[in-house]
């Protein structure tokens, strides 16, 4: 049976192709910086490892506002184009206001968050120098993840994809120049990639230009973007609290451990994109529909979706699976952590398919606006979390295996309560399925 079986499916994917892009700014700048940085020593990887969490888990809470996509489709779904251009031009504001003083301020107390997170010695200055140089870049990362939510409202997934690509290729270049060439180790990694993001911040306000409204700065326009944020804020948190929880437990059980640790996450954030390419259009598709009235096509679409994203993770898993032996080679020259990252990455390939239901949905459910589900729901998830990582502090020689092996029962458990809520949603708000099932919620 062909994989694609009727148009919808093919546009998802059409879709979903360039998508990879819109989702491939900081994890890939930091998947390159890991692989650039490791070569330079244990020490230096570990002190990335550090900086790398902290950044990701600012960003993954400062660039919540790239979820103006589904106002924006619903909008434009509904007959309003003006709405949708007023809408990006207030997330440009809250990018700017909240971006510049948040970046400041991360520069500041970079040390001390480094120092409380296990960063200790050459680690911690390592850490420290990595992190005070890449938050100057937060307002322009900000703006680039504003611009992705904007030109997917339309559906114009080609224009970030072109951006990031020659953003990427720039990072790589310049980051093998100022590491190798001119010497500058670590610092010389953060400001090649600071540099980089302000050049792709300016190509994506060129791109945004002809979707924003004048408008001037006012916090009654402020409020259902910063209300929406807040929601997914929370489920970001929710979510990091598992990496940096893991983080923190592989600083405390050696370096090497946290080296191989900060290498399968990088790797897992990478495979995630490509996962989360297939559910990124669902939420401009899903919105779209739902605006126009027809829940019927939201709802098919959040099911296909599904299905292919099952497709991708079994090519994922099989890639990773015969490549094990050979990744470690890549990130480190140090056999301790080598030895620490075969067993994480075998875990690592089973989670691409409770990953692929869980992205899907998450794609479908932002589409539908049911942010403050979302927001919840990653709370309670973490209980799924919590035993075998309590377990792995417990007994030490779990080690990393250990500390993915948690992961992987959070995120077979996030597959199945977004299952249940989508389900949910198809009765109850679209109307599609017969019977009562409010006490399902």
């Amino acid at each position: 049976m062909p994989i694609l079986r009727d148009d919808l499916e093919r546009r998802i994917v059409r879709l979903a192709i360039p998508a990879l892009g819109t989702l491939a700014v900081e994890p890939v700048y930091v998947l390159v910086d890991t692989a650039i940085v490791g070569r330079l020593g244990t020490p230096q990887l570990a002190g990335m490892a550090i900086a790398g969490i902290v950044l990701l888990n600012m960003v993954a809470v400062l660039s919540v506002l790239e979820y103006v996509t589904p106002d924006i489709a619903h909008a434009i779904g509904a007959g309003r184009p003006e709405a949708a251009r007023e809408v990006a031009a207030h997330g440009l504001w809250l990018s700017v206001l909240i971006g510049v003083p948040a970046g400041v301020l991360l520069a500041l107390v970079a040390r001390p968050i480094c120092w409380l997170i296990g960063g200790r010695g050459e680690v911690l200055d390592h850490a420290t120098t990595y992190l005070s140089i890449s938050a100057l870049g937060l307002p322009f990362v900000l703006i680039a993840f504003l611009g992705h939510g904007v030109l997917r409202g339309y559906n114009d997934l080609k224009t970030p994809l072109k951006i990031v690509v020659v953003a990427n290729i720039a990072n790589l270049v310049l980051e093998i120049v100022a590491v190798y060439v001119l010497d500058m180790g670590i610092a010389g990694s953060a400001g090649s990639t600071v540099l980089v993001q302000a050049v792709a911040a300016g190509a994506f306000l060129v791109a945004m230009r002809p979707h924003l409204a004048s408008v001037r700065p006012g916090w009654q326009h402020y409020q259902p973007l910063l209300r929406n944020s807040a929601h997914m804020a929370v489920r970001s948190v929710a979510m990091y609290t598992v990496w940096n929880v893991s983080t923190v437990i592989a600083a405390h059980l050696d370096a090497p451990t946290l080296a191989a640790n900060q290498v399968v996450t990088q790797l897992f954030m990478f495979l995630a994109l490509l996962l989360d390419a297939l559910a990124v259009p669902l939420h401009s598709l899903v919105a779209g529909e739902l605006g126009a009235g027809r829940p019927r096509e939201a709802d098919r679409i959040g099911r296909i979706s599904v299905r292919l994203s099952l497709w991708a993770a079994g090519i994922l898993c099989v890639i990773v699976v015969v490549l094990t032996p050979f990744i470690p080679f890549v990130f480190s020259n140090d056999p301790a952590v080598r030895s620490r990252l075969i067993g994480a990455l075998l875990v690592l390939a089973l989670m691409q398919f409770p990953g692929a239901v869980a992205f899907a949905l998450d794609g479908a459910l932002i589409g539908a606006h049911d942010m403050a589900w979302l927001g919840r729901q990653a709370i309670r998830n973490i209980a799924a979390f919590v035993p075998l990582a309590v377990a792995t502090v417990i007994w030490p020689r779990l080690g990393l295996a250990g500390l993915w092996g948690a992961q992987l029962c959070w995120m077979v458990t996030r597959a199945v309560v977004n299952r249940r809520r989508w389900t949910v949603l198809s009765a109850r708000d679209f109307g599609l399925v017969p019977g009562n099932v409010a006490a399902a919620t």
